[in-house]
C-alpha cells in the first residue's frame, strides 16, 4: 500500500470543543471496520486472517471446552446416589467422585498454562481435550471405588490443560476491543451455564438411562471439541526464542502444584471425616508450607537470576491483578455454594426427586444466554468496575433470597425463580469482566498462565468456601438436633437441617458482600477517563494514536511516547479537519478516517 507523509499541524482548542472532541473519544475506543475479518495475533507474530465463520466456530470450541469442565462435576453430582449404589461406595464417600476431579483439576492448572505459554496453546488444548475424551469414555468400565475416584482424577488433569489455554488462544486472536469482548463473554458463559445445564442432563438421564450414559454422552462432546480444535484453532507461526521452551520452573510446578493438591485434598476430606481429626490439621499446614515455599523460591528467580520463573510473583503488586485473583475466589465461593445447597434445598429437605430440581434450574440457562448479549455490549460502554460492583449485588441477593425463612408451602416463584436469575446474571457479568482484567494486565508471554491461575483461584476459592459452608450447616443442624446426622433421607422437612442451609446462604451472602467491597475499592475509577491538567495535547495525541492504530486505555495511563509533528500514516487514511480547524468531526468524516484501520492494538 502506497503511503504519504502527512504532517500534524494543529491550532488551540476551546475549552467547550475540548470536552466535546473528549466525549466522542471515550465513546469510540477502537477503529473497526465491519467488513474485515479478524487479524489473529500469534504467538508473538501475526497469523493469517480468519474469516468470520472460522472466528465464530472458534469461539464456539473455546467456549465448549469451558462448558464442557464444569458439565463435568455438575452432572455427575445428580447421579452420586446411582453411582454410589452401583459401586457399593458409601455415602460418606461418595463426594470423592465429584471432589477428584475438582482436586486435580485446580492443582495441574498452572502448570498446564506455562506449558502451553511455552510449547503453544493450540497443541495443549488438544491434547487435554483428548485427555478428556478418551478417559472420561473408560471411566464407567471401572467395577470398584479405587479405580473409579483414579479415573476420575485423571480427567480433572485433562480439563487443567484445555482451560487455561482456551483463556490464552482467546487473548492471542483477539486484539482488546468490542472483538475480545464479545469472545470473552461468550467464553466466561459457558461455566456458569456448564453448572446449570449439568443440572438438566444429569436429571433426565438420572430418569430415563443409566447413570454410564452420563459420563458416554460427556466422552462424545470432548471428542467433538477435540475435533474442532485440530481444524479450526488456527496454527501459531514459529517462535523466534529458542530459550523459551527451557524456561519451565519445574521445582516451582512442583511445588505448587503438591501445595494446592493438599489443600484441596484436606478441605474435601474435612467435611467427610470432620475438623476435628488431627492429620487435617497437619494436611493444611503442610500446604501453607509448599505453598509459602513456592512464593519464595519464585521470587529468588525472579529478582537474583535470570532464569524464569513459574509465575512472576511481583504481577500482584498491581493492586488490580491481586484484587481481581480475590475477587474470583470469593465470587466462586458465594455462586457455587448457592447451586450447592440450593439443590441440597430442594432434594434433600422438600424431597424432590432429580427431574423436579432439574425443572428449578432451566430458568437460568435462559437467563445465561441473554446476559452474554447484554454483557459484551456493557463491556464497551459502561465502566468495569460498576459491572463487578453489579455482579455481586445480583449473586449476594440471589443467596439473600435463599437465606431468608421460606414457608415449605410457598411458591417457587416467589423466592426460587428470581434466585435462580440472579445468580446466572450475576455470574455471567462477573466472570467476563475478571478474565478481561486479568488479560489486559498480563503480557502476551503469560495469557495461558494468567488464565490457570484465575481458574486455579476460583477452585480455591470454591475448596474453601464450600468447606466453611459445609461446616457451618451440620454445626446449626447439630446444635438444633444435638446429633450429627448423616442420612439424607431423615432431613426431608427436617426445620434442623433447613435451620443449617439458611446459616450456609447467609454464609454466601457474606462472601458476594466482600466481594462488593473488593471491586468498588480496588477498581474505582476503572475504564472511565480521568482529567488531564493539559487535556488538548493528550486528546490530541490519541487521536493520532487511535488513527495509526494504537489504542490508550484511558486518559490515567500516560503515553509511552510524545507525538512528533512528522507522522507516517497509509495513503487510505486522512486527518479528520477538525484536528486543524477546531470543528467537529462529521459522520461521513469518522467513516473515511477509519477505513484505513480494522483492528488496533493496545499501548504496551
Amino acid at each position: 500500500m502506497a503511503e504519504k507523509e502527512i504532517r500534524h499541524v494543529s491550532t488551540p482548542l476551546s475549552a467547550e470543543q475540548q470536552s466535546k472532541e473528549a466525549a466522542k473519544l471515550d465513546e469510540v475506543e477502537v477503529i473497526e471496520q465491519e467488513e474485515q475479518p479478524v487479524q489473529a495475533q500469534g504467538e508473538g507474530s501475526l497469523q493469517p486472517a480468519l474469516s468470520r465463520a472460522r472466528t465464530i466456530a472458534l469461539v464456539a470450541t473455546l467456549t465448549g471446552a469451558a462448558f464442557l469442565n464444569t458439565l463435568t462435576v455438575q452432572a455427575v453430582v445428580i447421579v452420586l446416589p446411582s453411582i454410589g449404589k452401583a459401586l457399593d461406595i458409601p455415602v460418606a464417600r461418595q463426594q470423592w467422585i465429584v471432589s477428584a476431579y475438582s482436586l486435580s483439576f485446580g492443582c495441574f492448572l498452572l502448570l498446564w498454562g506455562k506449558l502451553a505459554d511455552v510449547y503453544g496453546k493450540r497443541p495443549i488444548f488438544i491434547l487435554g481435550s483428548l485427555w478428556v475424551a478418551i478417559l472420561t469414555l473408560v471411566n464407567p468400565f471401572a467395577t470398584n471405588e479405587i479405580a473409579f475416584d483414579l479415573l476420575r482424577g485423571l480427567q480433572g488433569v485433562g480439563g487443567a490443560g484445555n482451560v487455561p489455554s482456551a483463556i490464552g488462544i482467546l487473548s492471542a486472536t483477539f486484539p482488546p476491543g468490542k472483538a475480545r469482548n464479545y469472545a470473552f463473554s461468550l467464553y466466561s458463559a459457558g461455566a456458569p451455564m456448564g453448572s446449570v445445564m449439568g443440572n438438566l442432563l444429569g436429571g433426565l438421564v438420572a430418569q430415563y438411562a443409566s447413570w454410564r450414559w452420563i459420563f458416554w454422552i460427556l466422552s462424545i462432546m470432548a471428542f467433538l471439541v477435540t475435533v474442532a480444535g485440530y481444524f479450526i484453532v488456527p496454527i501459531a507461526p514459529p517462535r523466534q526464542d529458542s530459550e523459551l521452551k527451557k524456561s519451565v520452573d519445574w521445582i516451582g510446578a512442583f511445588l505448587v502444584t503438591v501445595g494446592v493438591l493438599v489443600l484441596l485434598f484436606a478441605l474435601a476430606e474435612g467435611n467427610v471425616v470432620g475438623w476435628g481429626k488431627a492429620y487435617i490439621h497437619v494436611l493444611i499446614v503442610l500446604s501453607i508450607l509448599f505453598i509459602v515455599t513456592f512464593v519464595a523460591w519464585q521470587l529468588y528467580l525472579e529478582k537474583r537470576t535470570e532464569r524464569r520463573p513459574l509465575m512472576k510473583v511481583t504481577l500482584f503488586k498491581r493492586l488490580k491483578v491481586s484484587a481481581a485473583m480475590l475477587a474470583m475466589a470469593v465470587f466462586f465461593s458465594a455462586f457455587n455454594n448457592y447451586l450447592i445447597f440450593s439443590t441440597y434445598f430442594y432434594q434433600e429437605y422438600l424431597g424432590l426427586d432429580a427431574i423436579q430440581t432439574t425443572l428449578r434450574f432451566i430458568p437460568t440457562g435462559v437467563v445465561g444466554i441473554l446476559t452474554v448479549l447484554v454483557t459484551s455490549q456493557l463491556l464497551s460502554r459502561v465502566p468495569i468496575h460498576f459491572i463487578l460492583m453489579w455482579g455481586m449485588v445480583c449473586v449476594g441477593l440471589a443467596n439473600l433470597l435463599m437465606a431468608v425463612p421460606i414457608p415449605p408451602t410457598e411458591t417457587y416463584w416467589a423466592y426460587g425463580f428470581p434466585a435462580m436469575c440472579l445468580a446466572v446474571f450475576g455470574a455471567d457479568t462477573l466472570f467476563p469482566s475478571l478474565l478481561l482484567l486479568v488479560a489486559h494486565n498480563l503480557p502476551p508471554e503469560d495469557q495461558a498462565l494468567g488464565g490457570g491461575l484465575v481458574n486455579a483461584l476460583g477452585q480455591i476459592g470454591r475448596a474453601i468456601g464450600l468447606a466453611i459452608g459445609t461446616a457451618i450447616q451440620v454445626a446449626v443442624q447439630t446444635s438444633h438436633e444435638g446429633t450429627r446426622v448423616v442420612d439424607m433421607e431423615a432431613n426431608v422437612g427436617n426445620h434442623a437441617y433447613l435451620h443449617g442451609l439458611h446459616a450456609a446462604q447467609w454464609l454466601n451472602v457474606g462472601f458476594a458482600a466482600t466481594g462488593f467491597l473488593i471491586v468498588a475499592l480496588a477498581f474505582r475509577g476503572a475504564g472511565s477517563p480521568k482529567p488531564c491538567k493539559d487535556y488538548a495535547p493528550m486528546l490530541q495525541f490519541k487521536q493520532m494514536q487511535k488513527a495509526s492504530g494504537v489504542r490508550l486505555m484511558s486518559f490515567s495511563e500516560p503515553p509511552t511516547a510524545q507525538p512528533q509533528d512528522d507522522l507516517t500514516l497509509p495513503a487510505s487514511l486522512h486527518v479528520p479537519r477538525s484536528w486543524t480547524t477546531g470543528r467537529r468531526t462529521s459522520k461521513k468524516e469518522k467513516r473515511a478516517s477509519a477505513g484505513g484501520a480494522s483492528h488496533v492494538m493496545q499501548a504496551s
